[in-house]
């Protein structure tokens, strides 16, 4: 289906695509996604509408339009000439609220807006800088500091996790590699042994692990089919045996791992 999603925000445009995402993921079509952010004054928003109305000349049909755009100068603008299906997520979530709480809200700009003023943005900034430090077992430094610990073979998808609970929610974590010295002494790698409760496990098909080896080191015995489903087979042995909570990353996003790690491990932290 030729069809184009407009995303429009005073701001970054992070909300509108995030949410106007989860949305449009919930129908079968791959439509062209366009983020237009800091439409900031009227004179940019005539030029968006001017981008809008030509696509939809194009193509034959309305584009769909998320916005959450909070000044109405520039909103009006948008709503009185677009002609695109235009979904406004502030009208539709933030009004009802105000009604409900007996409360005006800020009507911020973006929800970056003064962040890094913030005690919880900086806390973010040090689960970055930690989780990079700790990234595939490169510091054993202390991991007494870490929230959560992921261990798995190369390749099993535990650097973008790490990544992803150290930017969305501010947790310190480190991942460390399974590697055939740790298969051959049949035990975890003595640095981990103290901080088992912080640790979870991440595994892979051995299908799937080989193609994405294969795109790195392409015919080497790291990627053969045959050494991928001997090291997943002793991680996951390895992991049963030390009692250690794991999934299959194979078919699951970086958001659903991150929330099962979450559920079973409990951190402390509050989100």
């Amino acid at each position: 289906m030729n069809r184009t999603v407009f995303f429009l925000s005073d701001g970054t445009g992070i909300t509108a695509e995030t949410f106007g995402g989860a949305i449009m993921a919930q129908f079968e079509i791959t439509p062209r996604r366009v983020r237009l952010p800091y439409i900031d004054n009227v004179d940019k928003a005539h030029q968006i509408v001017r981008q809008i109305n030509h696509t939809a000349e194009i193509e034959g049909q309305r584009p769909i339009v998320f916005s959450t755009l909070v000044n109405m100068e520039v909103l009006s603008v948008i709503k009185a000439n677009c002609h695109g299906m235009l979904l406004d997520m502030f009208a539709t979530f933030v009004e009802p609220l105000e009604k409900e709480l007996k409360l005006t809200s800020n009507h911020r700009v973006g929800r970056f807006s003064n962040v890094t003023k913030s005690q919880e943005y900086h806390d973010r900034m040090e689960a970055i800088n930690f989780s990079l430090a700790h990234d595939d077992g490169q510091s054993n430094r202390d991991l007494a500091s870490s929230d959560i610990i992921l261990i798995g073979v190369s390749r099993s998808g535990k650097t973008p996790t790490s990544l992803y609970l150290a930017m969305q929610y501010g947790l310190k974590a480190s991942n460390y590699p399974l590697i055939p010295e740790d298969f051959d002494r049949r035990e975890l790698p003595p640095a981990l042994v103290p901080f088992k409760k912080k640790i979870f496990g991440l595994t892979i098909q051995p299908e799937r692990l080989s193609e994405i080896r294969h795109e790195r080191r392409p015919d080497s015995k790291y990627a053969s089919l045959e050494n991928c489903r001997h090291e997943v087979h002793e991680a996951e042995s390895m992991m049963r045996r030390e009692g250690i909570r794991w999934l299959s990353t194979t078919t699951k996003s970086i958001e659903e791992i991150a929330t099962t790690v979450l559920q079973d491990l409990e951190p402390t932290q509050n989100f």
